[in-house]
């Protein structure tokens, strides 16, 4: 995740076969870095609130290894959090942060759960891996009750110094063109990005999808050099230029 982040591992339904074999690959970064994570999970803990009775039931679809959210479990103490990925590997590695994992599938049937079944929904940079993000965004919905949150974090297209990149005529940061390798950009890391979003694009799509934008947020990028990483946390109280975009939002009703 030198270049870009995968985050967790995308939960997407019977991708091109040499797509699913990328992804199957445990050498393909899962992790999400701590950074990302840790903002994410305050947002969802605040929303939340501190769990009494009931606890509320959060699915981590794309969980990954599980490593975000292993980082998250200080901040949702008392809540259920489930991770949820198609990749046996994944899982398997998830298995060791987390006691709850289901394999299940975004497209093409669904995931093996209810109808709004969970409380929130973490979706840690998986959509910009995915086919057919409308078809996922409209399980997500499915998936969730009345009134539930959605916490969704990708990387932004538009940030600082993709801005500046693509003045000077560069491949912007987190693009790819190949499965095999990087062309015409920064880094040397190929993680699977298919679909990179704005912050406009990312409220208007989520709109589209049926949910309420509550806030947008930024947060770091830990592959951005090291003299320029105080610039990239400084981005981050301008959201629209950050580097990661992290969005709470909210399935009508409840």
């Amino acid at each position: 995740m030198t270049t870009t982040h995968r985050g967790d591992a995308p939960t997407q339904s019977r991708p091109r076969p040499g797509l699913r074999d990328f992804y199957e690959n445990p050498a393909v970064p899962v992790a999400s870095g701590d950074a990302r994570s840790l903002r994410q999970a305050r947002m969802l803990a605040a929303a939340l609130g501190p769990a009494r009775g009931t606890p509320a039931t959060v699915l981590d679809i794309g969980c990954g290894d599980g490593s975000a959210a292993l980082t998250a479990a200080p901040l949702l103490s008392g809540h259920r959090v489930i991770g949820v990925d198609w990749s046996q590997d994944a899982l398997r590695r998830a298995r060791t942060h987390m006691s709850d994992v289901v394999r299940g599938e975004l497209t093409d049937g669904g995931m093996p759960l209810a109808d709004g079944c969970a409380d929130a929904v973490l979706f840690s940079e998986v959509i910009e891996h995915l086919v057919d993000p409308d078809a996922a965004l409209d399980e997500l919905r499915r998936v969730l009750r009345p009134g539930g949150h959605l916490m969704l974090s990708t990387p932004n297209l538009a940030a600082w110094y993709n801005r500046a990149l693509l003045l000077a005529g560069v491949q912007p940061v987190f693009s790819e063109v190949s499965l095999r390798g990087i062309h015409g950009r920064p880094g040397s890391e190929v993680v699977g990005h298919l679909r990179l979003y704005t912050a406009r694009a990312l409220r208007e799509f989520l709109a589209a999808s049926g949910f309420e934008v509550v806030t947008m947020a930024g947060a770091p990028f830990h592959g951005v050099p090291r003299p320029l990483r105080a610039l990239d946390r400084a981005a981050c109280l301008l959201p629209s230029a950050s580097s990661i975009l992290l969005v709470h939002a909210r399935k009508p009703g409840g």
